[in-house]
């Protein structure tokens, strides 16, 4: 891995492998994670407010860039962070989805054999009114 040349500045090449190693570490054990003097992330918010918090992360880094000051360390740790936040957003929006499809299909299942018990019952009632007869139902009857 080829690294930029020590010093008190970071190129932006070694700031996002260190983001990355990092995140790969606080995936793996839970632990670890972004340093405590980086900003932490933002709790999880509306779908509305995601989008304008990450606009609002990108201008100020880019503000930040084009500038002479050293904040866009801070800025594109933030920005990262917000990027992570957005990709659990959307890993459970995913399964949340795969689980409410299930459901639905689990619920048609049960409105098709009511459907199914209603029409049966329909049927057993025309014939028996044909015959002239009185319908009893047995209610301990499995449908």
């Amino acid at each position: 891995m080829n690294r930029g040349v020590g010093g008190p500045l970071l190129c932006i090449g070694d700031l996002l492998s260190d983001v990355a190693d990092d995140g790969a570490a606080a995936d793996g054990d839970g632990g670890g994670g972004l340093p405590l003097s980086s900003p932490s992330p933002r709790p999880l918010q509306p779908s509305g407010d995601l989008h304008q918090v990450f606009e609002d992360n990108y201008d100020q880094l880019i503000q930040s860039l084009d500038g002479n000051d050293h904040s866009w360390t801070a800025l594109t740790l933030k920005l990262c962070a917000a990027l992570k936040t957005a990709d659990k957003l959307v890993t459970e929006a995913n399964s949340n989805g795969e689980s409410l499809l299930e459901k639905v299909e689990s619920l048609e299942s049960i409105i098709k054999r009511g459907d199914s018990a209603v029409s049966m019952v329909k049927s057993l009632q025309s014939v028996q009114i044909k015959k002239g007869g009185s319908l009893t139902i047995n209610s301990n009857c499995k449908m």
